[in-house]
């Protein structure tokens, strides 16, 4: 490909990000792979063709194991089968919420031969893809291309939903329900420890984003987590696990009225700013007490 494969943007409706579903690590790459070659500057039917193959996935990955090519025909095979349930209309239009149940693809072809998967997307699905306005999320398909914890990319894709936030709450009941658990898991202590610890592991070590994370009580029961998050400092993936690495700035004094930094709103830092505080040190102080206020609640 002209352009280096971790580059490539993936582009999702916010409906489709928020949307419950289940897939494999090796099936979400087949799909952000072709969902990165989905064209946003033509009209796209149901009848475009995209294909993967092995070497790709090899590429992206790193991973030069033999292994790589049975996962990929396991993988595309069990696609076919997969549904997604998603909430509300394409683009959020419409004044009432309706949910839409889908397949990913309508067909897939797998030539063994060329180690390549070959599939069409459903003809509801492409509105999800395509039909993009300002609701919409975009990131590099390198930032997941080496986690290999669904919950991982599912909870990297949220969180990159409101990256200029720097902060997204969510209840672990519509957690639970995107990420189609059913019965696994129901003791928090177990939803945390193999669901919500290690895909918050695995998002530092391999993506451009460090995380930590709190959680919630309402009355005596834990109701939401609470996730702070921004990018590294050098935003690159330093394959160092570090959820304290400061991200980059995303405003200072000559930027202008917008942005914020470290996930605080840029006017909220000039007002409670102490004197000679700089402004970074101003937000991480007010960071500090954002979390603390959130652990004691």
């Amino acid at each position: 490909m002209p352009q280096q494969q971790g580059s490539l943007p993936v582009y999702k409706s916010n409906a489709l990000i928020e949307a419950s579903y289940r897939l494999t690590p090796a099936e979400q790459r087949i799909m952000l792979v072709c969902i990165s070659q989905v064209r946003r500057d033509q009209p796209i039917t149901d009848e475009v063709l995209y294909s993967v193959s092995a070497n790709d996935i090899i590429a992206l990955t790193g991973s030069a194991s033999h292994a790589v090519y049975d996962e990929l025909a396991k993988a595309a095979l069990r696609l076919k089968r997969r549904e997604v349930w998603i909430t509300e209309r394409p683009n959020g239009e419409g004044t009432h919420k309706e949910t839409l149940v889908t397949g990913w693809v309508q067909s897939i072809r797998y030539r063994k031969a060329e180690g390549k998967v070959e599939l069409r997307f459903t003809k509801d699905m492409l509105p999800y893809l395509t039909q993009l306005t300002e609701q919409f999320t975009r990131y590099a398909l390198g930032d997941v291309a080496k986690m290999t914890s669904a919950h991982a990319i599912r909870l990297y894709e949220l969180l990159c939903q409101w990256r200029d936030s720097g902060e997204r709450v969510v209840t672990i009941e519509w957690l639970r329900k995107a990420f189609q658990l059913s019965d696994k898991y129901p003791a928090i202590k177990d939803f945390k420890r193999w669901v919500v610890q290690p895909a918050v592991e695995q998002i530092n070590e391999h993506s451009p984003f460090w995380v930590e994370w709190h959680q919630r009580k309402t009355g005596r029961r834990v109701s939401h987590f609470v996730f702070f998050f921004g990018e590294k400092a050098d935003n690159k993936v330093s394959g160092v696990t570090d959820t304290r690495r400061k991200p980059k700035r995303t405003a200072s004094p000559d930027q202008g009225n917008q942005g914020v930094l470290f996930g605080i709103p840029r006017h909220l830092i000039e007002q409670q700013a102490r004197p000679g505080e700089s402004y970074e040190d101003a937000a991480l102080r007010l960071l500090k007490k954002k979390r603390n206020h959130v652990v004691e609640a």
